[in-house]
């Protein structure tokens, strides 16, 4: 029936690395024993044309027909409606209401086997090099759906990998894709992350955190980030232990933050905070509701030289604002960016009330030419509403200022469907 529609499928063979030796390293936790089956699907009309255009996901609504057996990881190969033709394969994911994660969709001949994906791992590489050609060896080397690898995040600091797997679509694959991922970037040890939903499965015996190559002396790893010198911790930090999309921006804020006074609102561990000081900051002040993340904030900051003063604040932000404000504080350059607070439609709402309300502090803590920085990563508030929130707060205190930059996904974070956006960034600079 496949290759009689011009498309060939071939089992996933084991992949060969330089040497034995360095195969027999990884894991034989990482195989699950699990042989994903083909599947032959059908769309209506709508899930059709989101496919031929090359969208990733197939929701369950726009399923016609289907094997009533499948699971997670099975190969779907989706025909055309009426021509009966092969437009597109995916992965079937039972756990999701995008029940097909789609892999590849084009009526071209397509192997699905470790050429297919070492190919994607390639070109996902060569869109990070001018990055790599910089002082920074930490980057992510998969973004999800936009390197073509749905659900799969792998991300690299230092000679550590970590891959953080969000389905169990990827459960019969991991043994196979994970090497070609050690391969190229080179790393020597490879750590295996799990969404929560995935810990709580009991259809893998893999565990958060499993080293599952190499040695890992210490769960903190150092790394660099354009000369600046930070640290993650892989195995119980946030994500993969840090985060990395934000890079970009931390270096621009670096570069404007010297001789200045800064806050950081919503630090974490400390991203623009350290930028400011590496910059030659006055001052520098991390405010975030974690007491252990400002702990990490001010030591990736001595992890570097620097002449400023660096003060924490460990208080809830909305709340802390409001108290600096009532002191009259003010700061040369405030940087604002929250954790997501639209994580599902209900509370987009919500958020954009929180992004207006951020917005109005910070413009009171923005000393005269001052810089606002405001940054937002809820996907589901989109970019345009964003700005507009932010430009409509500021108006409302008739201060003059000029919007100086806007600011997307950094080079390691590439775009290919539109709801694969969600990083935003604006730079107010007043002008009195």
């Amino acid at each position: 029936l496949f290759q009689g529609k011009h498309i060939f499928l071939r089992p996933i063979k084991h992949i060969l690395l330089p040497t034995k030796r360095n195969c027999m390293l990884f894991s034989s936790n990482l195989n699950q024993g699990i042989t994903p089956k083909r599947m032959a699907v059908k769309l209506n009309a709508k899930g059709e044309q989101f496919v031929l255009q090359g969208h990733p996901w197939v929701f369950s609504n726009n399923i016609v027909k289907m094997n009533a057996n499948a699971k997670s990881g099975d190969l779907a190969v989706i025909f055309s409606k009426n021509k009966n033709k092969v437009i597109g394969l995916g992965l079937y994911d039972a756990n999701s209401p995008i029940r097909i994660k789609m892999l590849h969709s084009s009526y071209d001949k397509v192997e699905i086997n470790t050429s297919f994906f070492n190919s994607k791992i390639q070109l996902a590489y060569k869109k990070r090099l001018p990055l790599l050609k910089t002082n920074t060896n930490s980057y992510r080397l998969l973004f999800g759906e936009n390197d073509g690898f749905p659900g799969l995040i792998a991300d690299v600091y230092a000679e550590v990998l970590v891959v953080k797997i969000y389905s169990e679509i990827w459960l019969p694959y991991i043994h196979n894709i994970l090497p070609l991922l050690q391969n190229i970037s080179k790393t020597k040890t490879s750590i295996i992350r799990l969404s929560r939903s995935l810990e709580n499965s009991k259809n893998h015996t893999l565990k958060n955190g499993e080293v599952v190559f190499g040695v890992l002396k210490n769960e903190v790893v150092e790394f660099v980030e354009h000369d600046v010198k930070f640290s993650a911790n892989v195995i119980k930090g946030h994500k993969t232990g840090y985060f990395l999309d934000h890079r970009a921006n931390r270096k621009q804020v670096g570069l404007w933050s010297k001789n200045k006074t800064v806050l950081d609102v919503f630090s974490y561990a400390g991203g623009f905070s350290v930028h400011a000081l590496y910059n030659g900051a006055k001052t520098v002040t991390s405010l975030d509701i974690s007491s252990q993340a400002l702990a990490i904030a001010v030591q990736n900051g001595k992890r570097n030289n620097y002449q400023g003063k660096h003060h924490i604040i460990a208080d809830d932000a909305f709340s802390a604002l409001k108290k600096l404000i009532a002191k009259g504080t003010t700061f040369d350059v405030v940087v604002i960016d929250p954790p997501s607070f639209a994580k599902q439609a209900s509370e987009i709402n919500l958020a954009k009330k929180k992004y207006a309300q951020l917005a109005d502090l910070g413009v009171q803590l923005t000393a005269k030419k001052g810089l606002l920085v405001l940054a937002s990563c809820s996907s589901r508030v989109l970019s345009d509403s964003f700005f507009n929130i932010n430009i409509q707060s500021l108006n409302k205190h008739k201060r003059n200022y000029n919007t100086i930059l806007k600011t997307g996904h950094d080079i390691d974070h590439p775009v290919s469907f539109p709801e694969g956006a969600y990083l935003k960034c604006g730079y107010y600079r007043f002008l009195d």
